[in-house]
């Protein structure tokens, strides 16, 4: 059996990138997987295929209602639904044989099977026992429900059954307004589905900017998603066909129903550790589920790493690989690090909803002076050009430096145009230094421009 200076448990974006920076500084390194192909949940069922039919639906969306204005006439395209599906099924495909591509490349062997381990230094794949120096667990995580809410992925889904449905649903109702639900929810109702949505709180997406949240659920309304909030789901019964959903309004505790054909639970995710025995080896987890972890990914257990969703953070697959790479670094006696004050947060609807840094309420929390710098797409003239002029970039400032905090963007490519703060911030830069930037017109970008204008003298087109 070889002997390995590193085992990573997981192949999803965390752990494949570790198993590949592992092997870049000379690691011998293997990375286990039970999944039949690489790339973990992301690739396989949540980041990718969702782009793919979110992508697929906006087209749609364009043909229906743009084309027409553009000069393109014609009839409107019918969507053969198991063709779109099979594009989505090519698109991740492609992706998860790519990283199979780099394994063998950077000669990482894939073991393939679920890992336990009985030690440290052990980690058993079936009936195999493998020897590490270093362990790093990297497995990601799975789908929550709440009580009275049993997932079958028929008629009552997660996200993974929500992108294998045997036809688009009539109703669909999504249980959280979270990313997720949005997302899919907002796939659907292009699609031709009525989309309801349920949530808990009295407002969308959690955490994010008070003024986007309140913009972006208008313009959701808009679209056709309905929205019932600060709605406490009781249970969901379902048969083999149709379910009926019961909540109860948190306001004056009065129950209602709703019929649906399939119910998506989007209630957030929880880490998956199952069968992995950290417990009998004595690994320190958190009362909600998460490995804890010192500021270098070091369990309480020598030689045991954790990153990823299974620790504490954002569950994002880009905050994995960071975190995965830093800890290779570790691993390899370097110096690792991860800036967990600029990791940006996207939502691939249309619009786009991106952010990154502070937001107007936490900076209120804190007392600290900021200033504040907006700019409506309604004044760039590519945004227009191209029906999206709706939504609008903030940029926050510190009062007295100047110095950028948090960016919140909803429009047209949020999720691209948010990264030239987060190099902004990594950079230590002034609101004044993004201003100055010169910004090829007409562009996207050119919105966040003026947004940094508006910290100083004021934008130039608002």
């Amino acid at each position: 059996m070889a002997q390995y200076d590193v085992i990573v448990i997981g192949a999803g974006p965390g752990g494949y990138v570790a198993a590949i920076r592992c092997a870049q500084l000379g690691l011998k390194t293997a990375c286990v997987e039970g999944r039949d192909t690489l790339g973990g949940t992301c690739l396989n069922v949540g980041c990718i295929p969702s782009k793919a039919l979110l992508h697929a639906s906006h087209q749609l969306h364009e043909a229906e209602h743009n084309f027409a204005k553009m000069g393109l006439k014609g009839k409107s395209p019918s969507v053969d639904w198991k063709q779109m599906l099979a594009y989505k099924d090519d698109v991740v495909a492609g992706n998860t044989k790519g990283i199979e591509f780099l394994f063998k490349k950077n000669k990482i062997d894939w073991i393939k099977g679920w890992a336990s381990i009985p030690a440290a230094g052990k980690v058993q794949v079936g009936d195999e026992v493998h020897d590490a120096k270093n362990i790093i667990v990297a497995t990601g995580s799975e789908a929550a429900s709440i009580p009275g809410v049993e997932i079958d992925e028929k008629v009552v889904v997660s996200s993974t059954g929500a992108l294998e449905l045997p036809k688009v649903p009539k109703k669909l109702v999504v249980i959280g307004a979270g990313v997720i639900g949005l997302e899919l929810g907002s796939v659907y109702k292009r699609l031709g589905s009525e989309v309801t949505v349920v949530e808990f709180l009295d407002q969308i997406t959690p955490g994010m900017d008070a003024e986007v949240q309140k913009t972006f659920q208008r313009m959701l309304k808009k679209q056709g998603l309905d929205f019932i909030m600060g709605a406490a789901v009781q249970k969901v019964d379902a048969t083999k066909t149709k379910a009926k959903v019961t909540y109860k309004l948190r306001k004056d505790e009065s129950e209602a129903t709703l019929d649906a054909d399939v119910v998506l639970v989007a209630t957030g995710r929880k880490p998956f550790t199952d069968q992995l025995g950290l417990e009998a080896l004595g690994v320190d987890i958190s009362p909600r589920g998460q490995i804890k972890t010192d500021g270098h990914w070091q369990t309480n257990v020598k030689g045991i790493y954790a990153i990823g969703d299974v620790i504490d953070g954002p569950m994002l697959a880009h905050k994995a690989e960071d975190e995965g790479m830093a800890c290779a670094e570790v691993v390899a006696g370097k110096a690792g690090h991860v800036n967990y004050d600029v990791i940006p947060g996207v939502i691939y609807t249309a619009p786009e909803v991106a952010s990154v840094g502070k937001t107007e309420d936490q900076l209120k929390e804190e007392g600290r002076a900021y200033k504040v710098g907006k700019f409506s797409f309604m004044g760039n003239a590519r945004a227009k050009a191209v029906f999206q002029g709706e939504g609008f970039v903030k940029l926050l400032a510190d009062a007295e430096t100047d110095r950028v905090l948090g960016c919140h963007i909803i429009g047209p490519s949020a999720g691209d145009l948010i990264h030239e703060i987060c190099v902004a911030m990594e950079f230590g830069a002034s609101a004044e230094d993004v201003a100055l930037t010169c910004h090829a017109h007409p562009t996207f970008s050119e919105a966040v421009r003026e947004a940094a204008l508006a910290c100083g003298d004021g934008a130039i087109h608002a």
